[in-house]
This record gives C-alpha cells, structure tokens and sequence, in this order.
C-alpha cells in the first residue's frame, strides 16, 4: 500500500509532526510519499532521509532562530535563511533529492513571479529553507533565477500534490485557529502572524476532505509560531492525537 503523508506549515507547531512520527514507527507504519510546507517541509525532509522522531525532535530543539549571525544585512528580513544552510547539511549531508529514501514535495512561493513551486528533484536544502521563510522575518531564498519564501503563502497543506500517488493519505495539520483575547496581540508581528494564519487555514480547511486520515489538533491554536518553549508539550499533543486517529482508523499493509 502507499501512503502518502502530507504536513502543514505552523513554525515550532511543527514539532506535532515528529510526534505523529513516533506513534507511526511504534505501530510499525510506514509511509511511502511525503509532501511538506514550511516547518512541515523540514519534518518531511528530515523523515524521507531516514531519521528516526528522536533524532528529529533533538534537531528542533538544537536549532536555534534568533542567533545573531544570522540577521540579514542587506536583504529584506530580519533573519537570513540562507545562513541555516550548514546547519542543514551536517544533518543532510547529500544536498538532493535523490539522496531521499522516498519521494518528497516541497512547496514553496516564488515571490517575484507570485506563483507557487512544487520542488521534488535537484538540490534539497535550499527549497527546505525557503519553503520555511515566513515572510517579514526571514529574508527570501534564491534558488535558480529567482527567490523563494514559505510555501504556506500559496499552499500551506499540499495534498493535493501526492495524493493522486497514493492509496492513502495521512495529514497532519498544525495550524489550529482559536479565538483570542486583546492583550494576545502585544506587537505588530502578533497581529501579522494572525492575519497570516487566518489566510492560512480558510485556505487549508476545504482541503480536510482529502485526507482519508486527518490528525488537526485544536490545542496547537495556543502556541505562538516561533515560540520554542512549548516544544515537547507541542510534540506530544500530536503524539497522542496520533495514537487516537490511529486507533479509531487502523493502518494495515
């Protein structure tokens, strides 16, 4: 059987992927295509290269966002992705996809043109980094002739892109949208945040229907995107939102 696994963007909600990742290898399921946005790309990637959740879990809390070498100068943003490059490569040595041990997509939005990208072969760090450039904050990715930013702008939940390739589909939605209080919105970027994340998930809902399987828990509206703190308690609610999904809708070869 084929089963496809697509992961949405949501920054540090992310870390629910990995969480669905270890409740897969405990049931001894495994998936054979993946397609991933933003934070959901790097999970993806990450997965199709071989590690296990534990080694996955352990890169997302060594990684650090706010290092001061890596603020752009001259580039539009305040942080270049472009700078998380080696970082990447010593978990990715073999910068490509053929390095993969199972077909992956990569969205990601092509902001000179406005269209959206979908990358499956060639090089392999650089579309991981640009399809997790939110915009505003991370300066856009050149890859080719043009530049590259997060890949939920256009399409933050691609299903669309495996599904026509697999028996099943298993998604993973991390972008929760809950109501809110005044004092939540302390800055400007709080207030683009959620105006970017309620684009976001009217766009991403309609698509829920093409999951034959869909773990999209409401307790990850709380957390801020780039909020690192939260990390094992982000993880483990997609753990055990897993464990439930499976159970109510068992996986067999």
């Amino acid at each position: 059987m084929k089963l496809g696994l697509v992961l949405s963007g949501g920054g540090m909600r992310g870390a629910a992927h990995i969480g669905v990742l270890r409740a897969l290898e405990e049931q001894g399921i495994r998936t054979t295509h993946i397609a991933g946005s933003s934070s959901g790309a790097i999970v993806g990637a990450l997965h199709a290269y071989g590690y296990d959740w534990v080694d996955i879990l352990e890169f997302f809390r060594k990684l650090q966002l706010w290092d001061l070498k890596k603020y752009a100068l001259g580039k539009p943003g305040f942080i270049d992705a472009e700078k998380f490059y080696d970082e990447f490569n010593r978990v990715l040595p073999v910068d490509s996809f053929d390095s993969l041990k199972k077909p992956l997509v990569i969205t990601a939005t092509d902001i000179l043109m406005g269209t959206q990208k979908y990358f499956r072969t060639g090089e392999l760090i650089r579309p991981i980094l640009a399809s997790a450039a939110f915009p505003g904050v991370f300066s856009p990715v050149k890859i080719g002739d043009s530049y590259y930013i997060d890949g939920g702008t256009l399409d933050n939940f691609p299903v669309e892109s495996i599904k026509h390739q697999c028996d099943l589909v298993l998604g993973v939605y991390a972008n929760a949208m809950n109501p809110i209080d005044i004092d939540e919105l302390k800055h400007s970027y709080h207030v683009i945040e959620r105006a970017f994340k309620l684009k976001t998930v009217q766009e991403d809902i309609v698509k829920f229907p093409l999951c034959d399987i869909l773990i999209a828990p409401n307790e990850l509206g709380q957390f801020i995107t780039f909020d690192k703190k939260p990390l094992f308690e982000i993880f483990d609610i997609g753990y055990r939102h897993a464990l439930k999904a499976l159970a109510k809708h068992p996986i067999t070869a």
